[in-house]
């Protein structure tokens, strides 16, 4: 049995409908459960961020995450396939009114994704002052904690609702199947099956 880890919400339940459009088979979780057997699959409903430590500590062979969770853990993990869903961009914010000054030696930044932000401003030579947050990003910026913040954009509809814009995308992200790099040498003719279905559909 191979065992998959699914980040809770939309793409957990997309890349379902694709395993469903392979197999032939209904995958689906009822009454809360995180755990979905159905033949010779093992699913797992995991917090987004989670997924890389699952897959990493082989209590999932394989898992599905977002490309900016895969580029803030950094962890050693085989990169099977860009699914092509959950789209969206990391991007610069800020207030209507400003601008990024690449000049200014001290720029505050707010982010969830740290290593994703100070990566991006080391390869631009810009030395910035990053401030870790957990949520309610957008906040930062209208109450002085920082200057801009690097966030997750999909609709860009939560950044106008509290007066930012958008000044800079950075990259795009989309959902990424992954592999434990032993499961990967033990399974690998199944996968390499599994990822060119999974390319088809």
């Amino acid at each position: 049995m191979l065992t998959v880890a699914l980040p809770k919400g939309r793409i957990a339940d997309e890349t379902l409908e694709i395993f469903e459009k392979i197999f032939g088979t209904a995958f689906v979780f009822e009454d809360r459960k995180l755990i979905l057997e159905v033949g010779e699959f093992r699913f797992l409903l995991v917090r987004n961020q989670d997924v890389p430590a699952y897959v990493l500590h082989q209590s999932a062979d394989i898992g599905v995450v977002g490309l900016d969770v895969l580029e803030e853990k950094d962890e050693d993990l085989v990169r099977l396939l860009d699914l092509g869903i959950g789209k969206c961009k990391v991007c610069v914010g800020m207030k209507n009114e400003d601008e990024l000054d690449y000049s200014s030696p001290d720029i505050k930044i707010a982010t969830k994704m740290v290593n994703i932000t100070q990566n991006y401003f080391s390869k631009k030579a810009m030395a910035v002052d990053i401030i870790k947050l957990y949520g309610s990003i957008e906040l930062a910026p209208l109450v002085g904690l920082a200057d801009a913040i690097v966030d997750i954009v999909e609709t860009g509809n939560t950044l106008r609702a509290n007066n930012l814009i958008v000044v800079e995308d950075m990259h795009e992200v989309s959902a990424r199947l992954i592999c434990n790099s032993i499961s990967y040498r033990f399974h690998q003719p199944t996968l390499i099956k599994w990822v060119e279905q999974l390319e088809e559909a």
